[in-house]
């Protein structure tokens, strides 16, 4: 993956990917921008459409595609409440970008970040930073999808997903609003495999499938481990161990 005018400010492919921050300069251009609507599995932008707005997701989720020669579908990424997408220097969107769940985004056209550029330096930075980000996030994916096993790479995709959705801790809950074939064609998987490894999972007792869309990390550190970080990291983030807080996927 490369930065283009679909990948968000943080891509779910990097461990590191957490929400755009509510006060940085990027994220202010769409504060006073009213909200759009869209519906599940509507489409907000085709491949190969003009790249004449941004976007900010300000509810649900949204999946990120292109389409292979051959017909298959790559799933590029997912975007998440308070991200941004459509940050590029390309005429036209490269990917598709289709709502999960309904959600409702804001509208920036490419010719205001343009024009706010002079005025605002640090939106200039944010723009380099955007562009790191992603250069980083595509070299993660790669790692992940020729290096990884199967098992790996769907303990990185919980382990991404739950910090993407606040949840941080041990026994925490996630929502999943995208299906297992989203998943597979993610992560370069069969949908077999995806349900085979997340039924392994929850036998050796490391998550819990309540429902299709909602996934107990009941072993997050071991997912954590599972998903290749490394140890100074691990024994940062297990000060405590907290009651369930359920982190739900806004829809």
């Amino acid at each position: 993956m490369h930065l283009s005018a679909t990948h968000p400010a943080r891509s779910l492919s990097r461990p590191d990917g957490d929400r755009q921050p509510p006060e940085s300069a990027l994220s202010s251009l769409f504060e006073p921008r009213p909200t759009e609507t869209l519906e599940p599995d509507a489409v907000l932008f085709w491949e190969g459409d003009r790249a004449e707005d941004l976007f900010q997701v300000a509810r649900g989720c949204l999946r990120l595609y292109r389409m292979m020669s051959d017909g298959r579908r790559a799933v590029t990424g997912f975007m998440f409440p308070g991200e941004i997408l459509g940050v590029s220097f390309k005429d036209r969107y490269l990917f598709t970008a289709e709502a999960i769940t309904q959600a409702k985004l804001r509208r920036v056209p490419r010719t205001q970040l343009h024009a706010s550029l002079a005025r605002m330096p640090k939106l200039g930075r944010e723009l380099l930073a955007t562009a790191s980000d992603e250069f980083s996030a595509a070299q993660d994916q790669m790692l992940l999808l020729a290096r990884k096993t199967a098992l790996e790479r769907i303990a990185n995709f919980l382990v991404i997903v739950a910090r993407r959705t606040g949840a941080t801790r041990e026994a925490e809950e996630i929502e999943l609003p995208m299906s297992r074939l989203d998943i597979a064609d993610f992560l370069g998987l069969t949908i077999e495999t995806v349900c085979r490894v997340l039924t392994k999972l929850k036998t050796e007792g490391l998550i819990a499938l309540p429902s299709p869309h909602r996934v107990g990390l009941i072993e997050l550190a071991q997912l954590r481990r599972l998903a290749g970080e490394p140890e100074s990291a691990l024994v940062a983030s297990s000060a405590s161990r907290p009651t369930i807080r359920t982190a739900v996927w806004p829809s």
